[in-house]
């Protein structure tokens, strides 16, 4: 590939893996073809995941700069772009936050798609791995404030919770931005203090573990097993919340009873560990391809969009959109 062409591919994987992430269905609990909600439809995460495609090729670009040595990987800007992904995202539609959380994930996966595929002429998941690592611990205070402002965008402190007893500021305190600054607070470091509550924060320290060693390898096992997208899209999405409780549940329940966030998802944790049991249950089932399996994911539909929003599995749903991404880069044909 030349570097229009690299450029394209990156672009187009990831527009192409939200799309697919956003069509799964039914993946329970999320919005889906068949489920939406009052404020986001499934036609919000369609257009938010085609706006997205600019600044994303934007990071490509950046990560084609890095590896030919006319840009530090330091000054990537990654948390400048994912601003900029966020913000072209909410321009694109009405429905609210649709999309953080996939912004997140990538903006440094397509900055090391490109790294990679410059410096080894392939796009495989063990080098786009070992360049997310590197890309992440360089980040500095500044992608940190990009970031902040990013999340400030879509959403509100409220949402998120305190946290409290901490080093590191949260988006209650209107000084955040200065404390960062001045203390150049990296945003590795900010996303390290964070994992152990949030597992996008997790993934973004850990060169996206779950998404590679969970999320991507079940993908493709699934996808050669069936030759079915769909079906492979939403075992992933089982697959990874069976083994990863999701913490943006777990802080939304936990929220209702305490502010600050890191107990908040300890008690979240605790009172919806049954949704990752079920969601193994159906896989062993045989998921979507038995009948037992197919009508057990539809009644786990049922049970989690009755339950209201605060039961969207939105972090499994992130998880879910990254392993798509890093099989397209890698070379997948649905």
């Amino acid at each position: 590939m030349n570097i229009k062409e690299l450029i394209e591919h990156i672009r187009t994987s990831a527009q192409l893996a939200a799309v697919l992430e956003a069509s799964g269905w039914p993946k329970p609990g999320n919005v889906h073809r068949t489920a939406s909600r009052l404020d986001a439809r499934y036609e919000h995460f369609l257009a938010g995941s085609i706006a997205l495609g600019s600044p994303i090729g934007e990071a490509a670009m950046k990560g084609v700069m890095a590896a030919r040595d006319r840009l530090e990987i330091s000054r990537i800007g990654v948390g400048r772009i994912v601003r900029k992904t966020v913000q072209a995202v909410s321009r694109s539609h009405s429905g609210g936050n649709t999309h953080l959380g996939i912004c997140l994930l990538f903006v440094p996966l397509a900055a090391a798609a490109a790294k990679t595929y410059i410096e080894r002429e392939i796009i495989e998941p063990k080098g786009l791995k070992r360049s997310i690592g590197e890309i992440m611990q360089l980040t500095t205070h500044i992608d940190a404030v990009e970031v902040y402002r990013a999340i400030s965008l879509v959403s509100s402190p409220h949402v998120l919770g305190r946290i409290e007893n901490s080093s590191l500021p949260d988006l209650y305190d209107n000084q955040a931005e200065r404390k960062i600054l001045k203390e150049k607070i990296s945003l590795f470091r900010v996303m390290k203090e964070a994992a152990s509550y949030d597992t996008i924060a997790r993934e973004l320290v850990t060169a996206m573990g779950i998404s590679f060693d969970v999320g991507y390898a079940n993908l493709i096992e699934t996808f050669k097993s069936t030759n079915d997208i769909n079906i492979a899209t939403v075992h992933t999405f089982l697959r990874i919340l069976s083994k990863v409780p999701d913490t943006l549940i777990a802080r939304k329940v936990g929220l209702r009873k305490v502010s600050d966030v890191r107990k908040a998802v300890r008690i979240g944790l605790r009172e919806t560990r049954w949704i990752s049991g079920i969601a193994g249950k159906c896989l062993d089932m045989g998921g979507l391809t038995t009948k037992e399996g197919t009508d057990l994911i539809w009644e786990f539909d049922r049970k989690l969009q009755s339950l209201g929003r605060d039961y969207n599995p939105g972090t499994t749903a992130d998880l879910t959109a990254a392993a798509l991404m890093i099989a397209l880069l890698s070379g997948l044909k649905i």
